[in-house]
């Protein structure tokens, strides 16, 4: 056995919203096989326990972006000193990410509506906050369960940094772009686009975002040319918040998909970073877990072999392999 099918048949061996990927991305399975495994998604593991969570008004543990009890001056024990990752947005980020049909959450774009409220000055839940990256997670969930926010999407054209990206700390004063802030708009963005068309103006202020990352090829200070920080070369998943080299590639081939274009030739040393991290059997590792309190683990612990980070490293790879090749993939934004 190939240490490649040896791979395969690992990642095969798990819960339905890692599989249907593997099936689709990696095997080229027929929409009727990938599909299925799909499907059980909301009714069998991870995205079960997840469904199962969520309260009685919409919300998961009683907050949008924080749980109702959280203490913002005395942190609990149970976050080990990070953000907590059972409130409401992230786990729409997770459903939706897993690839659940929005039919699965049926009412709550509505629920969430009339009962969660931003904990930032108590702003409505589908208006969106100050924050970048949470208004790019809300704007692709609420393009995923039918809410409007086209609000939220307007506030990027009017947000856009001068050297085209995005900065969460911008209500700080920051006028430079943000590694991590720029890769979450575009994340939402896209999906959004995917979703409901988007508009020219938000395409632009797309690929102006992509143009902002392209140029630092990922990984480097444009000032300087030095690597932006040790976090763009460690791996860990869920990606959560936060920028690596894997999380951009990943979102670079899907935006090259969707707008059907060859991957960009400045992406190669992002892409040479990621194949130099594979392990001998095949493997890419996880390399950290984000602190905080979650619902339950999805992945490995750290140092240890990641089915998911080697699943979106070889979707990478494939997808950059196969374009030099003559070869194209096809996935959906968000997938």
């Amino acid at each position: 056995m190939s240490t490649d099918t040896a791979v395969l048949d690992w990642m095969l061996d798990s819960d339905p919203a890692l599989r249907w990927r593997v099936e689709r991305d990696l095997l080229g399975a027929p929409p009727e096989v990938w599909a299925a495994t799909r499907a059980r998604v909301a009714t069998e593991g991870f995205g079960a326990r997840l469904l199962a969570e969520q309260d009685a008004d919409g919300q998961w543990a009683g907050g949008a972006y924080f749980p109702g009890d959280a203490e913002f001056d005395h942190p609990d024990e149970r976050d080990e000193g990070g953000q907590p990752y059972t409130a409401t947005t992230w786990s729409l980020n997770a459903l939706r990410e897993w690839g659940v049909d929005a039919d699965a959450l049926a009412g709550t774009a509505e629920l969430l509506a009339a009962n969660s409220r931003w904990e930032y000055e108590d702003l409505p839940y589908w208006g969106g906050e100050v924050d970048c990256c949470i208004n790019a997670f809300t704007l692709a969930n609420g393009a995923w369960l039918g809410a409007d926010v086209s609000g939220i999407a307007q506030w990027f054209l009017e947000h856009r940094m001068a050297d085209g990206g995005w900065n969460c700390d911008w209500v700080e004063g920051s006028t430079r772009s943000s590694f991590h802030s720029t890769l979450n708009t575009l994340d939402g963005l896209l999906y959004n686009e995917g979703a409901t068309g988007g508009s020219d103006a938000l395409r632009e202020a797309r690929h102006a975002g992509e143009e902002y990352l392209l140029e630092r090829r990922l990984l480097r200070k444009q000032s300087t040319g030095e690597l932006v920080a040790p976090w763009v070369a460690r791996f860990a998943y869920p990606f959560r918040w936060k920028y690596s080299a894997l999380h951009a590639a990943d979102y670079f081939r899907a935006a090259a998909l969707h707008d059907d274009t060859p991957p960009d030739p400045r992406l190669a040393e992002a892409v040479e970073l990621i194949r130099a991290s594979r392990t001998p059997e095949g493997t890419w590792l996880q390399g950290y877990r984000h602190p905080g309190r979650v619902w339950f683990e999805i992945d490995a612990a750290p140092g240890e072999p990641s089915k998911w980070l080697t699943f979106h490293a070889m979707r990478v790879l494939d997808w950059w392999d196969g374009a030099a090749a003559g070869t194209r993939g096809s996935a959906s934004p968000g997938d």
